[in-house]
């Protein structure tokens, strides 16, 4: 294919994820609310105010977009795969292949992590609020707060994919990982630090453990692979 062509492409496949995320999203808007609700439970009382007319409505938008972004992750990762499989070899494709399934679970699980991280998190901030600073919890910030982590964490977990498409491609190697370990122990450090919105000590710990983790389990994956 010529390069208009892959562009050509590259524009049907976005349009496709674009298509699927808002379709997910009007599913998500039904659903926004009960969710809300359960988001908010990590709060005093699980309530919080809003401060602006449109406030919940833009929270309610927000979430439905977020559930969105979920409920169309096997269709954006299909898009990915259909646009890069044609570039793979036949071999590499099969070797690839298995673990598309393994990046929705990989999104899923950073999801349900986000989640039980939350309330920990939540406790972790409020705990430094008193009768000065009290904790009357604003809902926009508090949503962002929250659908970034979910988001972030669901992202981050999706690096072991990476490492190994880029270890079938000859770019990577078991070897080549296991003299860089300090180096990607520190970039997960500072990834977890950067992703995580706020500063709670709880939530780029937790991220950053799982992080690593799954670093060495897909480690141990290339090495018994060959590479």
């Amino acid at each position: 294919m010529s390069l208009v062509d892959h562009l050509g492409e590259l524009r049907t496949r976005i349009f496709r994820c674009i298509l699927a995320v808002v379709a997910g999203s009007v599913v998500g808007f039904y659903f926004a609310k009960p969710v809300r609700d359960f988001l908010l439970e990590p709060l005093p009382g699980g309530v919080a105010q809003v401060l602006g007319p449109g406030d919940a409505f833009a929270i309610q938008l927000r979430i439905s977009v977020v559930i969105g972004i979920i409920l169309a992750m096997p269709v954006l990762l299909y898009q990915v795969w259909a646009f890069v499989a044609p570039g793979l070899t036949p071999s590499e494709r099969r070797t690839v292949r298995p673990w598309i399934p393994l990046a929705l679970l990989f999104f899923a699980m950073g999801v349900a992590i986000a989640r039980f991280v939350l309330p920990f998190a939540v406790t972790f901030l409020l705990s430094f609020t008193d009768e000065k600073l009290v904790a009357n919890m604003a809902a926009q910030p508090y949503f962002d707060f929250v659908t970034t982590l979910f988001l972030a964490f669901g992202v981050l977990m999706e690096f072991p994919i990476l490492l190994f498409g880029l270890s079938r491609v000859g770019i990577l190697s078991s070897a080549r990982l296991r003299a860089a370990r300090r180096y990607v122990i520190l970039g997960i450090a500072v990834l977890s630090a950067v992703a995580t919105p706020g500063t709670d000590l709880v939530s780029p710990l937790v991220l950053g453990v799982t992080m690593y983790i799954l670093f060495e389990i897909t480690l141990q994956v290339i090495r018994r692979t060959g590479r």
